[in-house]
C-alpha cells in the first residue's frame, strides 16, 4: 500500500457557515419553527464535524468504512467528508536513543553497544496499515540491526588483524552500514532513516580489564619495535659515517662492541651511566 494525497477544501468558510446555521437554528426555535431549527442545527453540525486542523509537519490518514481514501497534508483548517475517519501522524524527525545491548562480536568477545537513530515517517499509508505499531516496529528492528552488525564485525584489529572494517572504525563505514541496514528493515513500515550512529561501544565488564592489558601490551610492543628500528638505522648511519670519513678503522669485534653500546644507549628506558675504560677492548 502506497500513500496518496487527499485533496481538501479550506475550512474557514465552512466553519463560518456552520456557525451561521447554528445561529439560524436558534432563531428558528425561538420562532417556534422546530423542524427547521433542528434541520439547520444538524446541517451545521455536519459541516463542523468535517473540519480538521493540520499542523506543520503533520498529516491525517483518512479512511471510509475501512477503505483507505488518502492522506491529508495541507496545513491549516481544512474540511473533508464528515464520514471520513481521520488519524493524525507526526512527520517530524524523531530520536531513538537505543539502550545498551550486550552481544558477541565476530570473534565471540562479549561487548556492549548502543546506537542513536534519527527517523521519520516517510509513507503514512505504510506506517498505519502495513505494521501494527510503527513506533514499536522501529524500536525492535533497530535493536535487531545493531545485533546483526555487532555479530558481523570484530571489535578491533587486535582480535582480527586481517579485518578491513571493525566496530571501532573511525572512517564512518560502520555507521553507514548501520544506516543502510536500518533503511532496508524500516522501509516496509514507511519509515525513513536520516542518521544512525554508534553512541556506545565497549567491552563487557568481565573482560574489559583483560582486554585493556592486551591493548597496552600491544602498544608497548609496537613502540618498542619502532624504537629498535630507529636505533638500528642510527647505528648503521654512524658506522657508515665513520668508515666514509676514515676517522677510525674498526675490526669486526670492535664494531660488534660499538653496536652493542649504541643499542643500549638508544633503546634503554633510563639514562645510561658512563664507564671510562682505561684499558683496551682486549685487556
Amino acid at each position: 500500500m502506497k500513500e496518496k494525497e487527499l485533496t481538501s477544501a479550506s475550512g474557514y468558510l465552512l466553519f463560518g457557515l456552520g456557525l451561521v446555521l447554528w445561529v439560524a437554528a436558534v432563531f428558528a426555535l425561538i420562532a417556534k419553527a422546530a423542524i427547521l431549527g433542528i434541520l439547520l442545527f444538524f446541517i451545521g453540525l455536519i459541516l463542523l464535524i468535517g473540519l480538521t486542523v493540520i499542523n506543520p509537519n503533520e498529516a491525517a490518514v483518512a479512511t471510509f468504512f475501512g477503505e483507505y481514501i488518502g492522506t491529508l497534508k495541507q496545513n491549516g483548517l481544512r474540511w473533508v467528508n464528515p464520514l471520513y475517519r481521520r488519524r493524525k501522524i507526526s512527520l517530524r524527525a524523531r530520536n531513538l536513543n537505543g539502550q545498551k545491548l550486550k552481544v558477541n562480536d565476530k570473534m565471540g568477545n562479549p561487548i556492549e553497544i548502543a546506537a542513536v537513530v534519527v527517523w521519520f515517517v516517510s509513507d503514512t499509508a505504510q506506517a498505519v496499515f502495513e505494521v501494527d505499531d510503527y513506533q514499536k516496529f522501529v524500536d525492535i528492528q533497530s535493536e535487531a540491526a545493531i545485533r546483526k552488525l555487532a555479530g558481523s564485525y570484530s571489535y578491533d584489529t587486535i582480535e582480527d588483524e586481517e579485518a578491513s572494517i571493525t566496530l571501532r572504525d573511525g572512517s564512518g563505514k560502520i555507521n553507514d552500514m548501520l544506516e543502510h541496514e536500518l533503511h532496508e528493515r524500516l522501509t516496509r513500515a514507511g519509515v525513513g532513516v536520516l542518521e544512525a550512529r554508534i553512541s556506545h561501544l565497549a567491552y563487557s565488564p568481565e573482560i574489559a580489564g583483560a582486554m585493556l592489558q592486551r591493548q597496552q601490551a600491544s602498544a608497548v610492543v609496537a613502540a618498542r619495535k619502532q624504537i629498535v628500528d630507529g636505533a638500528v638505522g642510527m647505528v648503521e648511519m654512524a658506522l657508515a659515517k665513520l668508515s666514509e670519513k676514515g676517522i677510525v678503522h674498526l675490526d669486526e669485534e670492535r664494531k660488534a662492541a660499538m653496536v652493542s653500546n649504541l643499542l643500549v644507549v638508544l633503546c634503554g628506558e633510563k639514562s645510561v651511566s658512563l664507564v671510562i675504560n682505561a684499558g683496551t677492548l682486549y685487556n
